[in-house]
C-alpha cells in the first residue's frame, strides 16, 4: 500500500522566518494557495481511501484545497496525532530570536535530533512526537481496506515520522534534510510492520520547471 505524506503550504510565519510548532499558526499564504491547488490537479488520478490531517489550520486549509483541486472523495479525518512538534514558548518567536537565546537547542532540533532537549522551553522531545506520528499512520494503514492513505502535516514531526517508517535511527533522521512545503513523498509499505519502503522523497513533482517558495527553514 502507498502512503502519501506532504507539509503543509507556505504560511505568513514561514515567510517571517517564524516558529509554528504544535500550537502556533498563521494563514496560508495566497500564492501557496496556487501551488496547492496546482499539487492537487497533480494528485487527482490518485484514489484515495483516506486523507489524514493535522488540526492545525494550515494543514487543514492544505488538505481542503488539495481535496477540491483533485476532485478527490475521501474523507478527510482531522487528528492531533499529526500536529507539528511542540516548540513551548518559542512558538511564535522569529528563528534568529530563538538561536540567539538557545543555540544549542536550535542547532540540535534541526541536526541531531538524538541530542536534542527542549526542556529549557517546555518544548517536545522528539521521541515523543515520532511516537504519536507513526503510531497513527501505522494504526490507519492498517485500518484501512485497499489505500492508497495521504498524511498532511509539518515540516519537523512528519520528516522524522517517515525517516523512522523506513528505518532510519533517530540520530538521523535530519541527514536527508527537512520536508519542503507541498513536497511529496510516498513510503510503499508491503510488511505488517516497517520498515518500509521510501519510493519519493520531498519531491516538487507539480511544478514543472517552476520554483519553490523558499521558507527559509524546514522546521516551521
Amino acid at each position: 500500500m502507498e502512503l502519501y505524506f506532504t507539509r503543509h503550504g507556505r504560511t505568513e510565519w514561514n515567510k517571517e522566518k517564524r516558529l509554528q510548532g504544535s500550537n502556533g499558526d498563521s494563514p496560508l499564504l495566497p500564492e501557496s494557495r496556487k501551488q496547492i491547488a496546482a499539487f492537487g490537479r497533480y494528485l487527482a488520478k490518485v484514489p484515495f481511501e483516506k486523507i489524514y490531517v493535522s488540526p492545525a489550520k494550515r494543514a487543514i486549509d492544505t488538505a481542503k484545497i488539495l481535496k477540491q483541486a483533485s476532485e478527490c472523495a475521501a474523507p478527510l479525518i482531522v487528528t492531533p496525532a499529526l500536529k507539528e512538534i511542540g516548540l513551548g514558548r518559542l512558538e511564535g518567536e522569529y528563528i534568529k530570536e530563538a538561536q540567539a537565546a538557545f543555540p544549542q537547542e536550535m542547532e540540535n532540533l534541526r541536526h541531531h535530533p538524538d541530542r536534542y532537549d527542549p526542556k529549557i522551553f517546555g518544548g517536545e522531545p522528539f521521541p515523543h512526537a515520532i511516537a504519536r506520528t507513526t503510531r497513527c499512520v501505522l494504526e490507519a494503514y492498517h485500518q484501512a481496506q485497499h489505500g492508497p492513505l495521504l498524511f498532511v502535516g509539518h515540516g519537523a514531526s512528519l520528516t522524522a515520522c517517515v525517516q523512522t517508517l523506513i528505518g532510519t535511527a533517530l540520530a538521523d533522521t535530519r541527514k536527508m534534510g527537512g520536508l519542503k512545503n507541498n513536497s511529496l513523498t510516498i513510503v510503499q509499505a508491503e510488511t505488517p510492520a516497517p520498515p518500509f519502503r521510501l519510493v519519493e522523497w520531498n519531491e516538487l513533482p507539480f511544478l514543472k520547471g517552476g520554483r519553490a517558495f523558499e521558507s527559509g527553514d524546514d522546521l516551521i
